[in-house]
């Protein structure tokens, strides 16, 4: 077993291109661990701490930012605002003309977009940082900051999101896959210790709770490899044409329908928008209208983040945005007019908009079950707490999908950069 995993891991060292990538990633995760401890001043992280291990929401946030969020460091923010930012701009492509030709333009198109996606991040952060702001001194964890601090306290907060931008940038660039999503994935791997010291911690339930824990953390990961890499394929056949004296094309091929085609973009929808009762609640809980507090700090009450109304809301959000996602990303109309131009046909359906009409229909079956599961990823964290009492994120299955995902990504990514350098020896030789 040893021996194999050194075999494996062995032409990941003899490449020195990938050598070099690794160790350009490992360098910029060190900084980025480095950031995530500087703290802004003026705010009580013994306090900040106590409530993030009491609220599974705020630790899903904190998952995104690197951990970051729990320190309150000067990367605080994370990389919410450019995700938005990202997931904003990719669904005006599929809706304003000027966005999609920007995409068909190759590599000057995706410049452009990424342009303006840097650009929108700047507002998304100001707003994201001015609402954490009113939740921390609502809940008395920073002072009430005068103009030129609290200026200071946003740019200083908007200028650690575009840090880490640059960060992820460089990455993408000079070392190993996806910038942002390996600053993502460091962040997810960065809180893990800290899940299973508070699973093992005095108190947690003891050791029944314990095995409970460790048996649905496995579960969870190996439910999430099995949606992650589950499609169904839809066989094509190609028929042969004859040119001249000599016959080409025949064979064929299928199309995979991945189980799961949005990622985690829709619960990223899904918590934006179901935190916004919570956080209106709680910014209007300290007017001095006594009627106005009532209902605010009711409405804050209902949508809490362990309420039953706050988790079937964000199940129902999950599902919802999964197949309107689907659907604007995933255009039959297209792929069967491809299909057609290229002489294939799928066996027992009639080129054309019945192509169209079957692949619509097969894209809602295989969306059913995977917006069901992305569902029941995002609620995973407050039923595994109410079977085992452990109050961690270390189970939470969206910070095991992103890690499956990017793991996966990763090894291919590396597994492709070996072969290539294969086939460049090879033809050195001849």
């Amino acid at each position: 077993m040893i021996e194999k995993i050194i075999q494996t891991i062995k032409p990941l060292w003899q490449v020195k291109q990938v050598r070099s990538k690794i160790f350009f990633t490992l360098f910029i995760l060190a900084v980025l661990r480095f950031l995530a401890h500087i703290p802004v001043p003026g705010v009580n992280i013994g306090i900040l701490e106590q409530i993030f291990l009491g609220n599974q929401f705020l630790g899903l946030l904190d998952i995104f930012s690197g951990g970051s969020l729990s320190n309150f460091s000067v990367i605080a923010l994370g990389l919410g605002p450019y995700i938005n930012a990202s997931i904003i701009f990719q669904l005006l492509g599929f809706v304003f003309p000027y966005f999609e030709n920007l995409a068909k333009e190759g590599e000057a198109g995706r410049e452009k977009v990424e342009f303006y996606t840097k650009i929108a991040t700047v507002p998304l952060a100001v707003f994201q940082g001015l609402g954490i702001y009113a939740l921390l001194r609502n809940q008395n964890i920073i002072t009430n900051l005068g103009s030129l601090d609290l200026i200071t306290f946003i740019v200083t907060l908007t200028g650690g999101a575009f840090l880490l931008v640059w960060l992820g940038s460089l990455v993408s660039d000079y070392g190993l896959g996806n910038g942002i999503s390996l600053l993502i994935f460091a962040g997810i791997i960065s809180q893990m210790p800290q899940g299973f010291a508070q699973a093992l911690a005095v108190g947690q339930g003891g050791g029944f709770k314990l095995i409970l824990f460790l048996l649905l953390s496995l579960l969870v990961v190996m439910a999430v490899v099995s949606v992650t890499e589950a499609a169904r394929r839809i066989p094509v056949q190609y028929a042969k044409r004859i040119r001249g004296r000599k016959m080409y094309g025949g064979g064929s091929t299928y199309l995979p329908f991945k189980l799961n085609q949005a990622g985690v973009i829709p619960i990223i929808f899904a918590v934006s928008l179901v935190l916004l009762p919570s956080m209106l609640g709680q910014f209007l809980s300290g007017v001095n209208n006594p009627t106005i507090g009532f209902w605010a700090t009711k409405l804050a009450n209902i949508f809490a983040p362990n309420s039953p109304v706050y988790n079937l809301t964000y199940f129902l959000m999950v599902v919802l945005f999964t197949f309107f996602y689907t659907m604007i990303v995933f255009n039959p109309e297209k792929i069967a007019e491809e299909i057609k131009k290229s002489g294939g046909f799928i066996p027992g359906i009639r080129p054309g908009k019945p192509t169209a009409d079957y692949l619509q229909q097969v894209s809602l079956r295989v969306t059913l079950p995977g917006a069901l599961f992305l569902g029941l990823v995002a609620v995973l964290p407050t039923i595994a707490q109410g079977l085992t009492g452990i109050g961690s994120l270390a189970i939470g299955g969206t910070g095991v999908l992103i890690v499956v995902s990017v793991v996966l990504e990763t090894v291919r990514l590396v597994e492709n950069m070996i072969q290539m350098r294969g086939y460049e020896k090879f033809l050195e030789k001849y």
